[in-house]
Formats: structure tokens, sequence, C-alpha cells
């Protein structure tokens, strides 16, 4: 949609002289204008200034119907069109123009320069030469001799791009095609060709974006070959955010793209399903599950975001619903490794919570750091120190839990013991270790007697009283 304060700035430096031309072609012309059509064609004129475009589109269509063969009324009309971003229909009036005054240089510029976009090669030389060859202004002499440059060069690069597909030669053909479509943006069969070269260059993505935009008349089409550029630095930019691990500023970039391309799906779901990838591995559980979540209602198969939501699950210890990303995303790739590990790491991790889960004997996340770790020890071992209970039965109790606090303790504030732990094996579980000697931790509460959990200096130190 084009804003009203943007279309005396668009007219000034797209058509820099299609009204002052047209004025001073029609002060001399002899058109049979009744007072009727002149009263909408000036009335026209100033809503086109003032960006009423709508408006002043409404008086030409009147201007038209009132005289059928004032070509004036028929410039103006495809001047609103072509603001509007309606050059299909800015096509026709303009040929209308040049069929009642053949001699009219700014009508048949500017419908070569639609034929240029178009791709139109043969027919938009056709007219910059007709142009060349009417006694033409300086500035659209120039303009006429740039634009057959242009041209011939566009010819070429076609030609170029034809061979190198032709050769099985995709990524070649995608470099000529780029500087191609760079000028002919409305060009649907370089576009389609461009796309069908993406698809055999395995970038599906890039292919849809092309496809997206053949209907250039298409007001999401057409805002969106404009912001092409914006996109791709965009994205750039993010992924190597991600692949520096600054997960927090790659989710503004993704969201900045969503924010360009709004209208266009396939450009949301990209970046819902990059930022889920950043919260996930920002340890941000939370805030992935809900995004991937959202990918995945709009693509139930998304492999990425299968895996994504399934660690995340896993940092917020929702083992089952783990397994079952992975198990759906495995089906879509059973040869995928890290899938294959992911599913192995969530089942043993059910498995063990099960069992003794030394982060809920801590109360922390599987997250947290060191710091918090200590913290929550500290403060539950002086909770459940047995010195604090007379009854017998409770001291027995606190005695057990005091032991459990301990061994979290020892486990989780070891990197390599906690690592351990969270690929799905107990470190302390005599069970689990192969050959091991027991567990050391299963001993009476007198081996204990003198422990103080707050000093420093390493893991434990121990202080034995024997009698």
């Amino acid at each position: 949609m084009v804003a009203p304060g943007s279309v005396t700035s668009r007219l000034g430096s797209v058509f820099p002289f299609l009204l002052v031309l047209v004025d001073l072609q029609y002060e001399g012309a002899e058109c049979g204008v009744n007072a009727d059509v002149e009263k909408h064609l000036e009335l026209g004129k100033k809503l086109l200034a003032a960006g009423q475009l709508a408006d002043a589109l409404s008086q030409f269509h009147a201007a038209v119907d009132g005289d059928p063969d004032n070509y004036i009324a028929y410039y103006r009309r495809a001047t609103v069109f072509l603001a509007m971003g309606k050059s299909k229909a800015a096509l026709p009036d303009l040929t209308r123009v040049i069929e009642l005054k053949m001699d009219f240089t700014a009508a048949r510029l500017q419908r070569g320069h639609l034929l240029l976009k178009q791709g139109r090669l043969d027919e938009a030389e056709d007219d910059f030469k007709k142009v060349l060859k009417s006694n033409p202004s300086e500035n659209e002499e120039k303009e006429a001799q740039s634009q057959l440059l242009k041209s011939d060069e566009m010819q070429r690069l076609r030609s170029q791009a034809l061979y190198a597909f032709e050769s099985a030669d995709y990524a070649a053909a995608v470099t000529f095609l780029d500087r191609i479509l760079e000028v002919c943006v409305w060009d649907a069969e370089l576009r389609e060709l461009r796309a069908e070269c993406f698809v055999r260059e395995g970038e599906p993505r890039k292919a849809i974006s092309d496809l997206k935009k053949l209907d250039q008349d298409h007001k999401k089409c057409f805002a969106h070959y404009k912001q092409v550029k914006k996109l791709h630095k965009l994205i750039e930019s993010a992924e190597e955010l991600i692949r520096d691990g600054r997960y927090a500023e790659a989710i503004s970039k993704y969201e900045s793209v969503m924010k360009t391309e709004p209208s266009v799906s396939e450009y949301t779901i990209r970046s819902k399903e990059r930022i889920c990838h950043c919260f996930s591995k920002d340890e941000k559980p939370v805030e992935a599950i809900r995004i991937c979540s959202e990918v995945l209602q709009m693509e139930p198969d998304n492999v990425n975001a299968l895996k994504d939501r399934a660690e995340a699950y896993l940092i917020e210890e929702m083992y089952d619903e783990a397994i079952q990303d992975y198990e759906s995303a495995q089906e879509q790739n059973d040869n995928d490794q890290e899938i294959r590990e992911g599913l192995e790491k969530a089942q043993r991790l059910l498995k063990q919570s099960q069992k003794r889960d030394y982060y809920k004997i801590l109360g922390v996340k599987r997250n947290a750091k060191k710091q918090e770790i200590i913290k929550a020890y500290r403060k539950l071992a002086m909770q459940w120190h047995p010195d604090n209970f007379q009854n017998e039965e409770e001291k027995k109790k606190a005695e057990k839990k005091f032991i459990d606090i301990a061994a979290a303790k020892e486990v989780l504030s070891d990197p390599e013991m906690r690592k351990k732990f969270d690929d799905g094996e107990d470190p302390l579980d005599a069970e689990s270790q192969q050959g091991g000697g027991g567990n050391p931790f299963h001993r009476s509460w007198n081996s204990w007697q003198g422990f103080n959990p707050f000093t420093s200096g390493g893991p434990f130190q121990f202080k034995f009283h024997f009698n």
C-alpha cells in the first residue's frame, strides 16, 4: 500500500518529468476537451499532487469516460496506476496514448520502462529507438540511450543464463539471473527459471521466495521484491550471530525480518524456526517451547522445530514430551545422528528421573549455574543438618536427607560428574558403574559427623571424629 505522504517523492524520483511534460504538451494540444472533462482532469491533477491517489484515479476514470479519445486523460490515469504500483493497469493506458498521439515521447519512454521491467526486451528496445527518432528533449534522449544500453546488456545476460541452465551449471545461471532480475524485476519466466535453479541446488526456501513474486500487481509481491536485498542482509547477519553464539541479537534480527515482510508466511515460519533454535540453545526453554509450538502448528513435520523443542523439554524435565518430539523427528529423518542421540538421552533421563534426581533434590533447574547449586545446597544443608533434630525418627530422616543433599552437591558441582548425570548416568550409582566399587555415599551418618558443608577449598572437606 502506498502511504499518502510518499506519493510526491515517488513521482518525483520515478517520473521526474512526467507532469511537467504533460502540461507542456497539453497546453498547445487541441484535444476537443469539453468543460466537464477539463474539470475532471484539473481536479484529478490537484488530487494527484496532494497524494490522494484513489480520488485522483476516480477523476481520471471520469475524464476517460467523458472523452475516450483524450490521450491526456489516459496518460494521467496511467501515472496514477504507476504511483499505486499497478503496472499492468498502466500499460494499456500508455499504449492507448501512443495510438492517439504517436509523437507523445513521454508515454512511449514510460512504456519502454515498463516493458523492460517485464523482460519484454525487444518491445522495450523498439520504444526507446522510436523515442530517439521523434525529436525528443535532451533528457528524453539521454534516458532512451541509457535504457537501450541496459536492454542490450540484459539480452546478453539472458543468453548466458539459458546456456548455463542447459549445461546444468545452476550456480552460474543464478548469478546471471540475479543481475537480470535487478532490472527486469517483473519477468515471470526468468524468475521461474531462477526458482528451478534454487530447487536443483537444494535451496527450496529461495525458490519459494521467487515464486511468491510472480504476480507483480499483487501488493504483497510488489512490496516484497523491493525488500529482497534488505531481507537477505538481515538473514545473513542473524545466521552469523547464531554461529557466534549471540542468540539474543540473532533473535532481534529475525524479528526485524518478520516486521519487514509480515505478509509473507514463508519468512514468518523460517524466522520463528530460527528464533526457536536460538531460545533452545540459549537455554530459555519456556520461550523456546512457545515459539517452536507456533512453528509446528504451521508445519507439523518441521524437523528442526521438533529437535529444538525436544531440547527445551529436556531442560524443563518434560521427558515424555521430549521423547515424543524426537520420535516424530526421527520419522521424518531416521538418519540424523543428532536425533538418535537426543532420543537416547531423553529415554535415559526419563528412567533416571524415576530414581534419584540430584536437580530435584536441590530444587534447581537443569541449566542452573554452579553458584545457584552451591547456594541451594547451603540452604538445604543448614535446614536438614541432623543436629537440628531431637526426635530420633526425625533425626534419621534428616540424616538420609542430608546425605542426599551432599551427594547432589558433589555431583552437580563437579563438571565431569554433572555431564555424566546430564547424559543419563548416575556417577554415584554402583549399578551404573561397570566394575564400580560401590556408592561412596552409602554409609552411616557416623561417617559424616564433623562434616562442615560451608567450608571452601573443594566440593567437600571431611572431619572425622572416632570415639
